[in-house]
């Protein structure tokens, strides 16, 4: 279970950074500067990475003094020139990695969706430690990524709140059989209270409300129809090495406690926060040690209670969906991924209903074939022929039948 490895994250480093314009990214910069100014663990950013936010990649190469920098959308990156060695296109994060990473580095995997699979990959495979915010890449790859770290003695370790809670309530050393289960927590969303019909029938400026994360918007569109914890489930299911039976999740809408660890003597562990990612990504950055954080901390006063609430499955069926996608192994969780990533952006385009969402993936699922998945090629085969499907389901002969 333990995929760490054995030794300790070095306490200064260099950092690739995958998705630096996203709110990862960003908070990643601060949590640098951060500790810097600390007199603590010391870190220089060497590359960048960005979508086709080419005016914010700029102003960050220049803050920083970045010469490497990769932009996926050719059509920015003039935008770019005279800065240094620039990578263009959809392969552009992968050549820079290819081309920056050494041994050692630490890799902030913090892009979204299916492109963050092959330069996680690539920076595994030279030894560099992935610290990941793509959960994608393990609910597509995790049979390539897992083995691809332990061959090459490189950690991965969690940044998403929850997983970094379990992560550090194991400490990456307990066994599997000491583990009851792992429950990770939601917020809910925007639409924890509300009725099924009211639910499908969402607008997108309701289901990017979000009541406690600040986040971009297909991961918003995940909290509201509660697929982000199902793409967590499977995450979990990766990172952790334990099958469906052992993972959960409960609603929790303060979202101050992340996740629980539940031993088999009862025993339950517990790590709790402000709903603020810098705290997660800090660890990331210095684990197994701690250094003073830039986050808030818990005003134990502030508040009355906590809540934990059962997920309801009728209003949020992606999570039953995502425990069976675990059980079906192979390329399930490649078609999982690829078919959500189809709805999600036919939602925000204002082309299917919120409802249409999770039905879509759901059908993608039924309608595939789950093959073995041996390769990155594999993975992208599946992901391929899954986003066909999704696009046919959703032409107005097929869509909300």
């Amino acid at each position: 279970m333990d995929i760490s490895g054995s030794k300790e994250h070095p306490r200064t480093g260099r950092i690739l950074l995958l998705g630096s314009t996203g709110s990862i990214g960003v908070n990643t910069i601060e949590v640098v500067r951060h500790l810097a100014g600390q007199d603590g663990p010391t870190f220089e950013i060497v590359a960048l990475a960005g979508g086709r936010r080419a005016t914010e990649l700029r102003v960050q190469a220049e803050a920083l003094g970045v010469r490497d920098i990769a932009i996926a959308d050719e059509s920015r990156a003039g935008e770019l020139e005279g800065l240094g060695r620039l990578h263009v296109g959809e392969d552009a994060a992968l050549e820079l990695v290819r081309s920056v990473a050494r041994p050692g580095d630490l890799v902030i995997g913090a892009m979204v969706g299916a492109a963050g699979i092959a330069p996680t990959i690539a920076a595994l495979e030279r030894g560099c430690d992935v610290a990941l915010a793509n959960k994608e890449t393990l609910v597509a790859a995790g049979s390539v990524v897992i083995p691809t770290a332990r061959r090459n003695g490189a950690r991965i370790i969690p940044i998403d709140s929850e997983h970094s809670a379990i992560y550090q309530c194991l400490r990456g050393g307990r066994c599997p059989e000491e583990i009851e289960r792992l429950v990770l927590t939601a917020s809910g969303g925007p639409f924890r209270t509300w009725d099924i019909e009211r639910i499908k029938a969402a607008t997108v400026e309701q289901a990017l409300d979000h009541p406690t994360w600040s986040m971009g918007p297909k991961v918003t569109i995940d909290s509201a129809s509660m697929m982000n914890k199902a793409l967590e489930l499977i995450e979990a299911h990766w990172l952790f090495d334990l099958p469906s039976s052992r993972l959960e999740a409960v609603v929790h809408p303060q979202s101050i406690v992340h996740s629980f660890v539940e031993f088999v003597d009862g025993s339950v562990f517990a790590q709790l926060s402000p709903p603020d990612m810098k705290m997660p990504i800090q660890y990331a950055l210095t684990a197994p040690a701690r250094s003073t954080a830039c986050s808030p901390r818990i005003d134990w006063t502030s508040f009355g209670d906590l809540k934990f609430e059962p997920v309801d499955h009728d209003r949020f069926p992606a999570l039953r969906t995502a425990l069976g996608v675990i059980d079906a192994g192979g390329s399930a969780g490649a078609v999982f991924n690829a078919a959500n990533e189809i709805a999600v952006q036919a939602f925000l385009d204002g082309a299917i209903g919120f409802g249409q969402i999770i039905e879509t993936v759901r059908r993608t699922l039924e309608q595939t074939t789950i093959t073995q998945i041996e390769s990155l090629e594999d993975v992208f085969l599946a992901d391929s022929e899954a986003r066909e499907r999704a696009r046919s389901l959703l032409t107005p002969g097929h869509a909300g039948t």
